[in-house]
């Protein structure tokens, strides 16, 4: 009689982390975007480098060939604005759901309940490759704790989202992550959750994963100091106002960390209506124009074409319009950056 496993319907062996690096390699050239990028937001968040780190980009990538159209525009006015602006694509592959939807390339890469996960994260190690060759750096939210095994070396940014900043094993995780870490309030706006998330990630942890062949193992961390505080709204409302920017510096600072905040102009802060970002990112660029340098970046969701759409058969989906949050299109993006580059 069996106790194990009793509720699992089918386990399929994966090959390892290693198999998809030496399948799908990093250049040189590729990991100098990595490592640069990664070096200037730590530069950033230490205040020896004054520009602003923006992160930009569709909520989710569900179409490579759109996606990578994106990224070409984008590195474009990235190269226009490097002076000022380190653009940092958004390349999310993991999607926490409240309850139930589409997970993201990794999980679903055929969007049709498939779950064809080895296809998903070789599909999206490619985009990574084919977003860095253009020289601009990738960023993304950690989810499942094996995925940075087989991705993490294409990253410059991570997040750990609103649901998962209070879970030890995110935590633990982002103590050995080899690049800076943003960390997003509780979807209830609680910013404690995130500063403790922070404090947990700086310190050495040691926890079960993978490694590179794939075999179990125990994984031992030096912490991670490269960090800072995502303000995403809550249950409650905004938080990207200077009250609540001011009380999240304090408590950073009260903790021994930098006052270090990137404004999330999406989710709560605008109340999920993807029109409003323009006003957050706006006023989230005044408060650094006012002198507040602890606004060390934005975020904002950003597609070819604006709003969302529901996931029905992927034959009928519209070009370059997100199937997750609804995203401002690519016009208005050009002009908030470019406007942001004017005033800084």
């Amino acid at each position: 009689m069996s106790t194990s496993n009793v509720r699992v319907t089918d386990l399929q062996p994966l090959s390892s982390p290693r198999s998809f690096i030496d399948s799908q390699p990093i250049t040189p050239e590729i990991a100098k975007v990595v490592t640069d990028a990664r070096s200037a937001i730590e530069d950033i968040e230490q205040g020896r480098d004054d520009r602003m780190v923006m992160l930009v980009g569709p909520c989710s990538i569900h179409d490579e060939k759109a996606g990578l159209e994106y990224a070409k525009k984008l590195a474009v006015l990235a190269e226009e604005v490097k002076d000022k602006i380190l653009v940092v694509m958004r390349v999310y592959f993991e999607k926490p759901r409240t309850t139930v939807g589409w997970k993201g390339l990794i999980n679903d890469p055929n969007l049709d309940g498939t779950f064809d996960m080895p296809a998903g994260l070789k599909r999206a190690r490619a985009f990574l490759l084919e977003v860095l060759k253009l020289g601009l750096p990738a960023g993304t939210e950690f989810l499942d704790p094996f995925t940075p095994q087989y991705l993490a070396d294409l990253i410059s940014w991570g997040a750990i989202g609103a649901r998962t900043t209070e879970s030890q094993t995110h935590r633990q995780m982002a103590s050995g992550l080899s690049m800076p870490i943003g960390y997003k309030n509780g979807t209830g706006g609680s910013l404690q959750i995130a500063v403790d998330a922070m404090m947990a990630a700086r310190s050495p942890h040691a926890f079960l994963g993978i490694d590179l062949d794939g075999r179990a193992a125990v994984v031992n961390t030096a912490g991670n100091k490269a960090q800072h505080l995502i303000l995403r709204g809550g249950a409650s409302g905004p938080n990207y106002d200077e009250e609540t920017v001011a009380k999240a510096g304090t408590l950073l600072s009260s903790a021994g960390l930098k006052p270090n905040v990137v404004i999330d102009c999406s989710h709560a802060n605008s109340n999920k209506d993807h029109n409003r970002q323009p006003i957050v990112f706006r006023d989230a660029l005044r408060q650094r124009s006012a002198g507040n340098a602890g606004v060390i970046g934005v975020m904002l969701e950003s597609h070819l074409n604006e709003g969302n759409q529901s996931l029905g058969d992927p034959a009928d989906l519209k070009y370059g319009v997100s199937i997750t949050d609804a995203c401002i299109n690519w016009e208005t993006t050009e002009e908030l950056l470019r406007e942001a580059h004017s005033t800084l």
